[in-house]
């Protein structure tokens, strides 16, 4: 099982994300994560799912949204040189000798601190998923109040675009 990034460039009208998650669920298709958002032409969306599955399963799911009448383009990012990156805020707890380490930690990973009380920290981080998950690593659970992730999202290397 391997996992795939697919970006769709979608026609921005209402029910189009409710039709790309309804050929997922009525497959049994499980979405990692999905990401949608106006690109520069404001009567398009930029979509990007994540998933996994065989070769096989990527290729019937590719087929299946190519079918659907909002789709105008797809491509699987995983399929050749790209840059993805995600999205995540922290909530912890940031007591007396513990905010030092959390901020040796934020400043490891290139966090950013949002907000700052007495007793917490809101962090921002962006990258890659597992650099996200080894800074959750670093924080201890009981630190952590709450986490908020974007899911990622992700774009072609090179001079060649994903636009019409």
């Amino acid at each position: 099982m391997k996992r795939h990034i697919i970006s769709i460039l979608i026609e921005n009208e209402a029910g189009a994300l409710s039709r790309v998650a309804g050929l997922f669920s009525a497959r049994g298709y499980n979405i990692e994560t999905l990401t949608v958002a106006p690109t520069e032409d404001a009567s398009m969306s930029r979509m990007t799912v994540v998933t996994s599955g065989s070769d096989e399963i990527i290729e019937q799911i590719t087929k299946q949204l190519n079918k659907l009448i909002d789709v105008v383009k797809l491509v699987n990012l995983s399929e050749s040189t790209h840059i993805e990156r995600e999205l995540m805020m922290v909530k912890c707890r940031a007591i007396a000798d513990k905010r030092e380490d959390i901020n040796r930690l934020c400043d490891r990973f290139r966090g950013n601190i949002l907000d700052e009380t007495p007793t917490s920290f809101v962090i921002e981080l962006t990258g890659e998923k597992s650099k996200l998950d080894d800074f959750l690593k670093g924080i201890s659970e009981d630190h952590i109040i709450e986490v908020v992730r974007s899911g990622t999202t992700g774009i072609l290397c090179g001079e060649r675009g994903f636009n019409t």
